[in-house]
Formats: structure tokens, sequence, C-alpha cells
């Protein structure tokens, strides 16, 4: 089943361009209920829109120096779920209590490869104090009213596009 976006009847798809690498890469985002029609050995990345107590959770990637949503890479024989879980607890310190899909990411490199990226809403709590992630990229988190995220994150119209779906769907 694919969520609607119901002035178009149709899945919600946006279109952008990412210089990654000094390479561009297309990516092609479409709202998304279900995943299981992808193919699973192309996913390689998940993020999760984090909340707790109505607050969003944000990391500060010291590698980067860029604040961002908790995700990462799906390791080899790792299930999207199980990677999920994993980088939500090793970037926040927090557990997932329940997630609901947004949608996925292709990403498509000059070379015309391609991959998976899945984007889902989370309710989460701590487990205990943050310290930093395993391998030392986050180093801090920030828990934000929601409204304020482009004071930290701006991912565009796709960005502004997920945090109302997140919130329409939490």
């Amino acid at each position: 089943m694919k969520c609607l976006d119901n002035s178009l009847n149709k899945p919600k798809t946006i279109t952008a361009t990412l210089k990654w690498n000094n390479q561009i890469h297309k990516l092609i985002y479409t709202d998304s209920d279900d995943f299981s029609h992808l193919p699973q050995d192309k996913i390689r990345q998940v993020y999760g829109i984090c909340f707790y107590n109505n607050k969003l959770v944000i990391g500060w990637n010291q590698k980067t120096k860029m604040w961002n949503f908790q995700g990462g890479s799906v390791k080899k024989g790792e299930s999207w779920l199980d990677a999920l879980k994993r980088e939500v607890q090793e970037e926040s310190n927090m557990t997932v209590l329940s997630y609901r899909h947004l949608g996925y990411q292709l990403s498509i490199n000059p070379q015309g490869e391609s991959i998976y990226q899945l984007r889902l809403v989370c309710q989460v709590k701590p487990l205990g104090p943050f310290k930093s992630d395993p391998d030392g990229a986050v180093t801090k988190i920030k828990l934000i009213n929601p409204k304020d995220y482009k004071k930290y994150i701006d991912w565009g119209e796709l960005g502004d596009h997920l945090l109302k779906r997140s919130l329409e769907k939490i």
C-alpha cells in the first residue's frame, strides 16, 4: 500500500541532485508505506526521523560538521529494520519504540549504479545519557521543537516534505 498525495492521487515524488564526493547523484524520493517491493539487496541506507516527548532528535556529526537525523548504512546480512534500530541506538543512545514508513529515495550515481535509502518516522526513548556513537561521528544530540528543524537541517523541499509527513504519521 502506498501513501497517496491527496492533491494528485498518486505517491508524492521529489527529484533532486546531490553533490557527493565531487560527483553529482540523481535522487528520486517516493512516498511509500511499504518497502517489500524494493530489491532488498539494493537497500543500503536507512534514516529515522525520531521523536521523543514530541521533540525531534538530531545529532551533531563531527566529521561532516552538520546536524542530521539518525541513520546510516545497512550492513551485509542485516535487515533494514535491524539497521534502523542499531543506527538510532548508536547515534542517540535511544531505542525505537515504534516506526512508520515515510518513503524511499533512489540514488543514482554518475556511472548509473543505483541504491535505495529508506526514510521512516520513529518514536524513541533514551536508554541512558548519550556519549558518542561507536565510530565517533555523532558527538552530541539535541532535542528540538520540530518547527525549528531548518535552523539545524536543511534538506530543501524533501526535508520539508519528510518532516510534514513525519508529523502526520507520528
